[in-house]
């Protein structure tokens, strides 16, 4: 959680100080502000993109730090229903091949997540209560 919270924070920082660096790394071609058209908002929509990244970051690693279970548990589903939709994004032309990886890296975070949960469960079920860890 707590490198999802990094990488995440940080790629916020990125589109905040760089926004074509982050958009060629999605798989977008950056545009000359001077040919940009009047009321393209592709920049202030990275802005706000990118502070969400960084606050969303932030929240992972707080929460990673306090080891909030409850926290962890909602992610699973959440980042799941993100890599569906950036995923659908892709296949249906809306987004370029490029930002398929955002969706891969939600739904790898989401089961990777999912399957800690899952383990650390099992192992503290079989764990008896007395004993030390």
């Amino acid at each position: 959680m707590a490198v999802f919270g990094v990488l995440a924070a940080a790629l916020g920082v990125v589109g905040l100080i760089s926004p074509d660096a982050l958009l060629t790394s999605m798989g977008f071609e950056p545009m000359p502000d001077a040919r940009r058209a009047e009321g393209d908002h592709t920049l202030v929509f990275l802005t706000a993109s990118s502070m969400a990244a960084v606050n969303m970051g932030v929240y992972y690693i707080l929460a990673s730090l306090a080891d909030w279970k409850p926290f962890f548990r909602w992610t699973v589903p959440f980042r799941l229903l993100t890599c569906t939709v950036f995923t659908l994004a892709v296949v249906t032309g809306r987004a370029p091949a490029g930002f398929l990886g955002v969706g891969l890296w939600e739904g790898l975070g989401a089961l990777v997540t999912g399957a800690a949960l899952w383990h650390e469960g099992r192992r503290t079920a079989s764990r008896p209560s007395d004993t030390p860890l």
